[in-house]
């Protein structure tokens, strides 16, 4: 526990606090939060029991030329999960902001110096490693795809919800019986930041091998997050591991997309064993 005194907690970082608008280039504005102490909350701390990445999508990127006209672009950023940071999303938002009236030679230079000062924060306090980045132009910008979640939709249940905050004995399984393979998703997840108490919004969808999922236990749980306070990458990892837990599936996957604030989104991926990463597909709602 000592190893996280000195480093970052959420209650310092500018969520929920006025912050001025910089734009002109500025890394230092980065807030990494240790994934850590959250981690130990779940049992997933001493070796990680999952893979994975978390995939960002930021829509708000634009700096300026050599000749100082504006340019713009979409960016894909992927952080993997065993990174022991996460970067608050507002000190992203800002960091992203700083580029707006700062010249670079190209694209080309944009997108590396992101991915320097992305991986440097994520890995900060460990030996340094890359992150993901990939920036599309304008005139890419109709070849982005909208596509809701594949999968056997549990808002289709007709179900009481009486709990809202999670509630890891909902979930059950048919344990003893032949194993399944299924892949289940909601829209109705909903999840506050851990700082602000803001809502964020997301969807999620669930893959599994092994013994059959009860679906009405496991819609009551993903809404069971409605009044939690929890960031996005936290609330992914608490599903997987009481879900992992309580249905012992003999392999899983947890995927979420939430909706865009500060012009950047938020999907994590966890799954129990080695895969690719789901194309970041945005969602309507995203």
């Amino acid at each position: 526990m000592k190893a996280h005194a000195t480093m970052n907690t959420p209650d310092q970082s500018l969520l929920g606090k006025p912050a001025p608008y910089v734009d002109h280039y500025d890394a230092s504005l980065l807030f990494p939060i240790p994934r850590g102490p959250k981690r130990e909350e779940i049992g997933a701390a001493r070796k990680l029991p999952f893979f994975g990445a978390d995939s960002w999508t930021a829509f708000e990127l634009s700096w300026l030329n050599l000749r100082g006209k504006p340019q713009l672009a979409l960016a894909h950023i992927v952080i993997p999960c065993e990174s022991p940071n996460i970067v608050e999303s507002k000190s992203f938002k800002l960091y992203l902001n700083s580029f707006s009236n700062t010249p670079f030679a190209d694209a080309r230079e944009v997108q590396e110096r992101i991915r320097t000062d992305i991986s440097e924060a994520a890995w900060r306090g460990s030996a340094a490693q890359s992150v993901g980045v990939k920036l599309v132009l304008p005139d890419m910008f109709d070849r982005e795809p909208v596509h809701e979640l594949d999968g056997l939709s549990l808002d289709r249940l007709d179900v009481e919800c009486t709990r809202y905050s999670p509630t890891p004995e909902l979930p059950t399984a048919a344990v003893g019986e032949p194993p399944v393979t299924e892949v289940l998703i909601s829209n109705l997840l909903k999840s506050n930041c851990l700082v602000t108490g803001q809502p964020d919004w997301g969807s999620v969808q669930i893959g599994y091998n092994g013994p059959a999922i009860d679906q009405e236990g496991l819609l009551q749980y993903i809404v069971s997050f409605r009044n939690h306070n929890e960031f996005h990458e936290q609330c992914v990892e608490r599903i997987f591991m009481d879900v992992w837990a309580r249905c012992k599936p003999t392999r899983l996957w947890v995927y979420a997309r939430y909706t865009r604030r500060g012009g950047l989104d938020i999907n994590p991926y966890r799954t129990s064993h080695p895969q690719a990463l789901p194309g970041n597909t945005r969602t309507a709602r995203q």
